[in-house]
């Protein structure tokens, strides 16, 4: 048996709730792992006593590894220009899509592989521990099958989005891309994927085409999510929860129906601050859907296009400073709320039983995630119960 005594701990959240709690936080505490595994968690004093190696937080906060619940890892070439364009005063439109799609066409695995690997390097080194991967930039069978080949090396969590727009050949006939992806794209890709996703948005997936896409996924065994209500009012959400989907995400213009219904639902409303500071879009209004009882998680949705950032800690500052979420809310969110979105119950909380996946800040409190944005606050990762940095 592997054992690691963490202790010395200034400021531990759990995420396990107690009484007036929900992030279940501890002051001088410390944690027990056992075979990558909380075994016991409590006060620093008294610590369980036997043969362990010891780690020494030296009062640093400690939370639950980041679950990111929202990324586009596994893609070819770079979108910087358009950026620049926005920063410039360019509207976003979902066709920059098409660009991304031919530069991932053109990319060998290994150049795919290497990017890959550099963003979860990323990730790690920014404290997230769980994480989603989305395919979608290819849009054809053997192309599709290869970016949730690539993804499954370094994740259980791959989401099969052959409908993130429609592919450039199949421009003048929605219908046939639409049976693609149903039929032979889906059964290509399943072997590798855990989810299917459709971009409901003007521009990509009409409503009609996106609740066709998830039932044939869901039929073949896969769990539905849905990209939505991003670029204006739409169906997106209403259908997310009608599906019994895990995660609306984007959810930047809802209506008070869309916010009722989630709220009545187990759906999870991720959020995905990076996108509206890439592109200057409104920010999601996290308040109102959290005063409203819908479970909220945020997410990078790392991507070349809109959000080409891996940092769950710039997450929290932006949701903090631009959606009205308090700390302890943004720092549940980019956790638990995460490991909600992709219906994990060992991730996301420090509880005993959970996965020993956990960070180690270099602060006192994780306030100082929002407080101080921009710094690496990140002293040490532990996955599985091994430190990793």
């Amino acid at each position: 048996m592997t054992r690691l005594l963490i202790t010395g701990i200034g400021e531990l959240t759990t995420n396990v709730a107690s009484a007036g709690d929900p992030c279940g936080t501890i002051t001088d505490a410390a944690i027990l792992i056992e075979d990558g595994r909380i075994a016991w968690v409590g006060g620093a004093d008294p610590a369980p006593e036997a043969e362990t190696d010891v780690l020494d937080a030296a009062g640093r906060a400690v939370i639950p590894g980041f679950v990111d619940s929202h990324t586009h890892l596994v893609f070819g070439g770079d979108r910087a220009d358009e950026f620049a364009a926005r920063m410039a005063g360019q509207a976003y439109a979902a066709g920059g899509i098409r660009r991304t799609v031919a530069a991932t066409r053109a990319a060998t695995d290994d150049e795919l592989r290497a990017r890959l690997k550099a963003l979860v390097a990323e990730l790690h080194a920014q404290g997230t521990t769980t994480f989603e991967v989305k395919t979608g930039y290819d849009l054809t069978v053997a192309g599709e099958q290869r970016l949730a080949r690539l993804a499954a090396e370094v994740t259980d969590e791959v989401t099969f989005l052959g409908a993130h727009v429609v592919a450039p050949e199949y421009a003048d006939d929605r219908a046939a891309y639409v049976d693609l992806v149903c039929g032979v794209m889906l059964a290509a890709v399943r072997p590798y994927a855990r989810w299917i996703d459709v971009f409901c948005e003007t521009g990509a997936f009409t409503p009609a085409e996106t609740k066709r896409i998830l039932r044939a996924g869901i039929a073949a065994g896969l769990r539905p999510r849905v990209h939505g209500n991003q670029l204006g009012p739409g169906d997106g959400a209403r259908l997310a929860v009608a599906l019994g989907a895990a995660s609306v995400d984007h959810c930047t213009y809802l209506s008070d129906d869309d916010v009722a219904a989630l709220a009545a639902s187990t759906t999870v409303a991720t959020l995905l601050p990076g996108v509206e500071f890439s592109t200057r879009h409104p920010y999601p209004d996290a308040r109102r859907l959290i005063d409203a009882g819908v479970t909220v998680a945020l997410a990078s949705d790392c991507n070349p296009g809109t959000s080409f950032t891996t940092s769950m800690p710039l997450m929290i500052a932006l949701a903090v400073r631009e959606m009205g979420m308090t700390v302890a809310e943004a720092v549940w969110a980019a956790t638990a709320g995460g490991a909600r979105a992709l219906e994990r119950d060992d991730v996301g909380h420090l509880g005993v039983g959970a996965r020993a996946d956990l960070v180690i800040l270099d602060a006192p409190t994780s306030t100082h995630l929002a407080y101080r944005p921009g710094v690496p606050l990140v002293h040490t990762v532990v996955k599985d119960g091994v430190p990793l940095r």
